[in-house]
């Protein structure tokens, strides 16, 4: 199951061919945010800053797309944030109208992680990773830059190096498990976030990391248990209960899947994804009326999201066969 990552992205775009006149300004940059789960959260609002201060502020489409337009050259920041999840950072953007074509750029969650790329500042860190050689986290440091450049070959190497100087760097080995994430390598991924949590077993955000890489593969079990980790060392997650609700539905642990749910939705930031989870808990169950309630929960908590349609849909099919309902599973 790709794609399930509760991960925000956002997507530039920008063309040398797109400019207004021969001075050094961009016609357009077009900002995407991508929520893993394909449901795009309405209350996303786009800020982009630059070296003067605000430049401009954008709420996101149906389609989760910001278009900010003649913009001068330079370093520029963008911020996202909205009402059910914790504001995302993209860090310092150099933006020129030569530039590339396309790039992305990975934006953390600000509640969990630190200034770069990985480190969980809600959970708990290894007493080692407190006393990291200067040379080793310069190493770090450096890879994070080549990352939001998307130089992943480079950004291995850094880590790799970094790794050599300070073996016991569980921060280093849990990002390098994000890297082989994106080129699908899971032996590497897994050798990567396991050797993570050898060095830190209360290292919230690599159980997390492991969840999300088994629900990936398939292997919602072991899932489950990943996220279940994750769960204890930062139970102030809520993305920790979205996924594990949807591992726990996927493994037809239903009951477990709607107890998660909840959980997650009684959380100051959850996601309107979880009633979607629970609806088809309860469909599977045959309890339609729930299921009519999670679904109704759900469109008014994301009425305009790509998801709603289906929603709405899913909606009519289950109030239509009541009573006597059924689902094939």
């Amino acid at each position: 199951m790709k794609g399930r990552m509760f991960v925000v992205f956002l997507l530039l775009v920008s063309s040398a061919a797109a400019q207004l006149d021969t001075g050094n300004r961009i016609r357009r940059v077009r900002v995407r945010v991508a929520f893993g789960t394909g449901v795009c959260d309405p209350s996303a609002d786009v800020t982009l800053t630059g070296p003067g201060g605000t430049v401009v502020d954008g709420t996101a489409n149906d389609q989760c797309e910001v278009d900010f337009f003649n913009l001068p050259e330079g370093t520029y920041r963008l911020n996202v944030s909205g009402k059910n999840f914790a504001n995302a950072d993209s860090g310092s953007i150099h933006m020129t109208a030569d530039g590339p074509a396309e790039f992305v750029v990975q934006v953390k969650r600000s509640h969990d992680l630190d200034r770069s790329f990985g480190v969980p500042t809600n959970a708990f860190v290894a007493a080692s990773d407190l006393g990291v050689p200067s040379r080793a986290r310069k190493e770090f440091d450096r890879a994070n830059e080549l990352l939001g450049k998307q130089d992943f070959a480079q950004a291995i190497q850094k880590l790799n190096k970094a790794i050599s100087i300070y073996p016991a760097y569980a921060v280093a080995y849990n990002n390098l498990g994000v890297i082989y994430a994106r080129f699908e390598d899971r032996v590497r991924e897994r050798e990567a976030l396991q050797q993570a949590i050898r060095i830190n077993d209360h290292f919230a955000l690599a159980y997390l990391n492991l969840g999300k890489m088994n629900i990936a593969s398939g292997d919602f079990p072991e899932a489950e248990t990943a996220l279940n980790k994750a769960a204890t060392f930062d139970p102030a997650d809520p993305v920790t209960l979205v996924l594990l609700s949807y591992a726990e539905f996927m493994d037809r642990r239903f009951d477990q899947a709607v107890a998660t749910s909840r959980a997650a939705h009684r959380m100051d930031k959850s996601h309107a994804f979880v009633h979607r989870v629970a609806a088809r808990a309860f469909e599977q169950k045959r309890e339609g009326t729930n299921a009519i309630e999670e679904l109704e929960l759900f469109l008014q908590e994301a009425p305009n999201g790509p998801g709603a349609d289906a929603a709405r849909k899913e909606l009519e099919t289950v109030k239509a066969v009541l009573p006597g309902f059924s689902r094939e599973p």
